[in-house]
Formats: C-alpha cells, structure tokens, sequence
C-alpha cells in the first residue's frame, strides 16, 4: 500500500471526484482505494460563485471505495488547501442527516443553521428587552 494524498480523479464515466486516495498493486493489477469520495460542482449566480458537494455514492453508508486502474482517465495529486479544506469540513460534518430534508427536497430549519426561535417566542423576548431598557 501506498501513502495516502487528496486526489481528483476523472473516471472514464465522465465522472470526476475528490477523495483521499491510496494506490496498491494488487497481482500485478493496479487499484486505487477511494476513503469518502464525494462530486464538487462550481455555480455562479448574481451572488457569487459556490461549490456544491456531495457524496459520490449517494445511497451507499460505505466510506471505502475501489477502482481498478482501466476506470480511470486521469488522476491528479491536489495540494489546494483550499480544496482540501471544502473536503474535510465536508466529510467532518454530519450532514447528511436525513431528518433535516422534507420529501420536496426543501431543509427543515435546525438550531444549528440559526434557527433559535418561532416568531411569537422572538417578539415576546424582544419586548421584554425593549421594556427593561426604557424602564432603565
């Protein structure tokens, strides 16, 4: 086994994925291990420019995936911290809980994205604010 780097890697499906990658020969026959691969995708919009990702095998609860040599076009050592960092808070955060996502593919707000809070709760803790500090 080889020693483990950050790789993208474009499969001959088109397909191109980053993932923290080891080689082995295996009989003469190269494969290359795959630890949590996910899909980044650039979008640009009014707002600025953003990376989508997500997992490379979206149903599968494997993290450990192989692929033999002839599957692969090209395959590139990434040293971008950048990048790096997008992959490992990615693969860090458990966010792919799937009680956050409703059947219309819409996120369920969660304290966790800043929602603290109903509307009615919010405006009662704000009067009580604003009383105290004109009592004051």
């Amino acid at each position: 086994m080889g020693e483990e780097f950050y790789a993208i890697i474009k499969l001959v499906s088109g397909e191109e994925i980053m993932s923290l990658v080891m080689t082995d020969e295996n009989d003469g026959d190269p494969i290359v291990i795959l630890q949590k691969p996910i899909t980044m995708k650039m979008s640009q919009n009014s707002q600025g420019t953003f990376i989508k990702v997500k997992p490379w095998m979206e149903i599968s609860n494997d993290d450990i995936f192989i692929i033999k040599s002839n599957k692969i076009i090209t395959m590139t050592e990434t040293k971008d911290q950048k990048i790096i960092n997008i992959y490992n808070s990615y693969i860090n955060e458990d966010n792919l809980n799937i009680d956050s996502y409703s059947s219309e593919g819409c996120v369920k707000p969660s304290s966790k994205m800043g929602y603290i809070s109903s509307v009615e709760d919010a405006r009662k803790k704000l009067e009580k604010i604003f009383k105290g500090i004109k009592e004051a």
